[in-house]
């Protein structure tokens, strides 16, 4: 059976898609072009075609993955309601428990941009990303009078850090926290963060965990159709 010519766009997605997936099953360390190409049925050639090296497919690939995860992350700040449920919903999301899919890329991706330039360039851009669209909200809600904080760019930088640090113990030790523990670890930090008092971060619904997962498959259904390539996800989870 002839295989399907694909356009130039096409086949990076489809090339993308499927590093995405070799990196998670082999590390970015163990993963070849040859693997990709297999994987598609391809030659290395036709991979090199796209991307001249390793480790521009790497960076790319990683780019590719987070900037799906990006998206979700804007449709949660961005919907109409306070300051403090988007973000509530956001952090859960982020968090390791949440549905966010990328914690394993993440990890992987920093330990090799210690040797990789191009990686570290990609990484740091989304990082900067992740922390921006967070200050833009704190912002909101200290403009709004509806908490108090100081400094909303090193609040967003502390809970991306405490989030960052908590999935990298629990994506290498599984099972060492329970969800409970840490979604409440997470309403916590936001408390802290935000001067709140704690009662506030009791979800109307009754169910902590509710708000951010609604959240996440109501933005994954009405992006289907408009983001289909968004189903392979990154961002800052370990659980690929």
């Amino acid at each position: 059976m002839a295989r399907v010519r694909l356009s130039v766009a096409e086949r990076r997605d489809e090339l993308l898609r499927a590093a995405v997936e070799q990196i998670e099953a082999r590390g970015v360390a163990a993963v070849r072009i040859s693997d990709v190409a297999a994987a598609l049925g391809v030659s290395n050639a036709l991979v090199l075609y796209h991307f001249s090296s390793k480790e521009q497919l790497v960076a790319a690939a990683f780019a590719h993955a987070a900037e799906a995860d990006l998206a979700q992350l804007r449709r949660l700040l961005g919907r109409r309601s306070t300051a403090v449920r988007r973000l509530r919903a956001a952090v859960r999301w982020y968090a390791p428990t949440g549905q966010a899919k990328g914690w394993r890329l993440w990890i992987e991706s920093w330990a090799v941009s210690l040797r990789d330039p191009e990686l570290r360039r990609v990484a740091a851009s989304l990082d900067q990303e992740w922390k921006a669209a967070l200050t833009r909200v704190i912002e909101e809600g200290v403009a709004a009078g509806e908490f108090r904080c100081a400094d909303p760019v090193a609040a967003a930088w502390r809970l991306t850090a405490f989030l960052d640090g908590l999935a990298v113990q629990t994506t290498a030790y599984a099972g060492s926290l329970s969800r409970t523990t840490m979604l409440r670890w997470a309403d916590t930090a936001l408390v802290r963060e935000l001067d709140l008092p704690a009662q506030d971060m009791a979800a109307p619904d009754g169910d902590a965990g509710t708000e951010a997962g609604a959240e996440a498959g109501a933005g994954a259904e009405a992006g289907a159709g408009a983001e289909a390539g968004a189903g392979v996800q990154v961002a800052p989870g370990g659980q690929a």
